[in-house]
């Protein structure tokens, strides 16, 4: 298996800086209406000095052009349509042979490789109508880390040409199943945003649910079966170290950590009754915070950490609810007709996301946080477990067909994107992690 360190650590990554001061960008992606009209790009193959560099070049270049498609953002276009063959990184395109194409940016970039081993990867974004530089940047890394870098530059292209940061750089931890219905093995993977470098983080001994990144990426929350009863687990990315969060009467389950990853909140069934709690890892003292006969459960922070949502059945039905940090305030903020569940708090703290089941059929949907403007956003037989990508753009979450094993797809805020996420088995339960460090 490969290291969690090499996974998660910016492997020689030694510089990362602009060549001179970006332009003004004259041209701007509408990210509200881009999928009915998106930016055509040409992302050139990048340069290389040997056969090895050219290939990490037309690889690098592959990645950049399928992260940018897949946001529906921008349309990148063939290859075979371009007329001016780029020879000379430091040379300025020809632009009216680009114009021509259609495309109104352009993307070159090289790779050198060094004498001791590594490989230095530069790019530059051109602004293909005002002929202006909008940024570059130069990174040294190993051979094997190019992937990494070519999600850092489809998010620098992206973040310059939209105005808001990107999700490339990012990774999806979820539930892995395999094996027949009745006997469902269900493991942690994890796995790039593209469904690239999957592997394994737990055996298939004992199942697991609901995995939650920590804030810095380097943490993992999760519920799992290993001790014989439904535990709430703290898995450590870097040293592959796990351990049960505590030793608590009754099952414990949907945790989810706090804002800064100081603590965790979740739920604890007492004698039939769930009730939601939080604990702070350093004293590892916990908190009480909802004391009613209803089912609490599924809490998630607001971004500032001042609020909770949740999930409770103390109306008649599952809907959700909002709570202050500390467990006051707690008031119903869904009324639209169904079962609601699974709320989770955008990133940006603006809206929160939900499952909810209507008339057989489930769906995932967003509201803001007083429950104002419900919006759905993708429904069928069964879609379920909404997570936010980290600039709060686009959700993932699984679906499930009739006769079929449930699978990731994503969908951003217009409804419009909704894509297949490649996964090498049946998969569940996904969250996306924060930008990598």
């Amino acid at each position: 298996m490969r290291s969690i360190r090499t996974i998660f650590a910016a492997i020689a990554v030694i510089c990362a800086f602009a060549l001179g001061t970006p332009a003004q960008a004259q041209i701007r992606v509408d990210i509200e209406e881009g999928h009915l009209n998106p930016m055509p790009i040409a992302v050139v193959d990048f340069l290389g000095e040997n056969a090895a560099a050219q290939q990490v070049g037309r690889d690098l270049a592959g990645v950049i052009r399928a992260n940018l498609e897949r946001s529906a953002l921008f349309r990148p276009i063939a290859p075979g349509a371009f007329i001016e063959r780029i020879n000379d990184l430091n040379v300025p395109p020809r632009f009216p042979d680009w114009r021509i194409i259609d495309s109104q940016a352009l993307v070159v970039g090289q790779v050198t490789p060094l004498p001791d081993g590594r490989i230095r990867i530069e790019f530059r974004l051109w602004d293909v109508l005002s002929e202006q530089s909008l940024t570059g940047f130069q990174y040294a890394t190993t051979p094997d880390n190019w992937r990494r870098i070519a999600h850092r530059i489809s998010d620098q292209i992206y973040e310059q040409l939209t105005g808001e940061r990107g999700y490339f750089d990012t990774r999806i931890v979820f539930v892995s199943e395999s094996g027949p219905r009745t006997q469902r093995v269900k493991r942690l993977m994890i796995m790039d945003q593209d469904g690239a470098n999957p592997f394994f983080l737990t055996s298939p001994e004992a199942m697991v649910l609901t995995p939650r990144f920590s804030p810095s990426t380097q943490m993992l929350t999760y519920m799992s079966f290993e001790t014989g009863s439904p535990r709430v687990f703290l898995y450590n990315l870097e040293t592959n170290r796990r351990e049960v969060l505590g030793d608590f009467p009754g099952m414990t389950f949907s945790p989810r950590f706090n804002p800064d990853g100081s603590g965790v909140v979740f739920t604890i069934d007492l004698n039939g009754n769930s009730e939601i709690f939080a604990m702070d890892l350093r004293s590892r003292q916990r908190r009480r915070l909802t004391n009613s006969a209803a089912i609490d459960t599924s809490p998630s922070y607001s971004p500032d950490g001042a609020q909770i949502a949740f999930n409770s059945d103390r109306g008649g039905s599952p809907q959700i609810y909002v709570m202050n940090s500390d467990g006051s305030g707690q008031r119903r903020i869904s009324f639209g007709s169904g079962r609601y569940s699974t709320p989770v708090w955008s990133p940006r703290g603006d809206l929160i996301a939900f499952t909810r089941e209507s008339g057989g059929r489930f769906a995932i949907g967003v509201m803001r946080p007083d429950g104002s403007g419900e919006r759905i956003l993708t429904e069928s037989y069964l879609d379920e477990a909404p997570t936010w990508s980290p600039n709060g753009r686009v959700i993932m979450f699984f679906r499930e067909s009739r006769g079929q094993g449930p699978r990731l797809w994503s969908v951003d805020l217009t409804g419009r994107n909704l894509r297949p996420v490649p996964t090498q088995t049946d998969a569940s339960d996904p969250a996306w992690s924060p930008l990598l460090p």
